[in-house]
């Protein structure tokens, strides 16, 4: 597992938010489950100018609104790990007014999978995309949403990409950045390959190994909510409804479509489920078979045919009576 390298706080709460974690590490707790909550909250509170050690109601209200495109999951965890963080500061004394708990549930969980007519007229919208300020984007943004849709990405760890984590030669690309920790590679296909060649002429020059790929105007990488404005002028110019942050379009539903088709070719080509699914879990950087479960089951409901197929191994696995609403 690779290690994580902490990148330097800046808020107020800087020397807490170390010693917190370093708290967490020494109990036996994984620094991955508090390290990128904690570091949002650090960039919070700077973005709000929060000058002492104070955080008060209206700051806490401020936090617990979600972010634009910003799923249940990963509401919950910031929601949860912050409000911690803010007990144990009121455990040490500071003046701060602790946020509520935030619940998860698995059965709201409803992804939107992109239809052929979709993404053609999608991906049309974003090749069109560009800026008099920042005309890279136009080399940029084709393969960055591409990643999503074509190799099931997660928008952080696609956004971490470094220079040194792509192999133009190979076709690959290392994920070190990733959701449970894990690093992982993604192959890409010729037609991406030649659009990462393109922007590795054009932009690779200028960069240092330890650079992102996709670097901002600023030196860093992009902001979630950047990508997310282009992802809503996408589905905009591409006359797809946005049906709202729970319900999508999302960025993260390319991950789902990614999954579904991915499942659907295995079976199409004649692969068995038994071998089809943990090569899907590696795929996604999954922890296990279980986690990958509701992707075959969104197949099954969307492939009739496929849920034929496949019944019989589902309930073998997983149990007659589990069902995909439930998981």
């Amino acid at each position: 597992m690779r290690s994580i390298k902490r990148e330097v706080f800046q808020s107020v709460f800087a020397d807490e938010i170390r010693n917190y974690l370093d708290v967490k590490v020494q109990l036996g707790f994984k620094e991955v489950s508090y390290y990128y909550q904690l570091k949002e909250f650090d960039r919070y509170c700077s973005a709000k100018g929060i000058a002492s050690p104070v955080f008060s109601q209206k700051d806490a209200d401020a936090w617990v609104e979600p972010y634009t495109g910003e799923g249940d999951r990963g509401y919950c965890n910031r929601i949860c790990v912050v409000k911690n963080f803010l007990v144990y500061l009121n455990l040490q004394g500071y003046d701060v007014v602790a946020t509520r708990d935030a619940k998860y549930n698995a059965a709201d969980f409803k992804p939107y999978i992109y239809s052929a007519d979709e993404v053609r007229r999608y991906f049309a919208a974003i090749d069109a995309y560009e800026t008099n300020r920042a005309r890279m984007n136009a080399v940029q943004f084709p393969i960055l949403f591409r990643l999503f849709y074509c190799c099931g990405t997660r928008l952080h760890e696609t956004l971490c990409i470094r220079v040194r984590d792509v192999d133009l030669r190979k076709g690959v690309i290392r994920l070190c950045e990733t959701k449970n920790a894990n690093e992982r590679f993604v192959a890409f296909g010729d037609d991406l390959k030649e659009l990462m060649t393109l922007l590795a002429d054009k932009t690779f020059y200028l960069l240092k190994e330890d650079d992102y790929v996709f670097t901002s105007s600023r030196g860093g990488h992009y902001s979630n909510d950047r990508i997310y404005a282009v992802h809503r002028l996408a589905l905009e110019r591409s006359r797809i409804p946005y049906l709202g942050d729970r319900n999508g379009p999302r960025i993260h539903d390319w991950r789902h479509t990614f999954a579904v088709r991915s499942f659907k070719r295995m079976i199409d080509s004649g692969m068995d489920m038994y071998t089809a699914l943990p090569i899907l879990s590696t795929y996604l950087g999954h922890r296990n078979i279980y986690a990958t479960e509701r992707y075959l089951r969104l197949t099954m409901s969307i492939y009739p045919y496929i849920e034929e197929k496949c019944r019989r191994q589902m309930e073998d696995v997983f149990g007659v009576e589990a069902g995909y609403e439930k998981n």
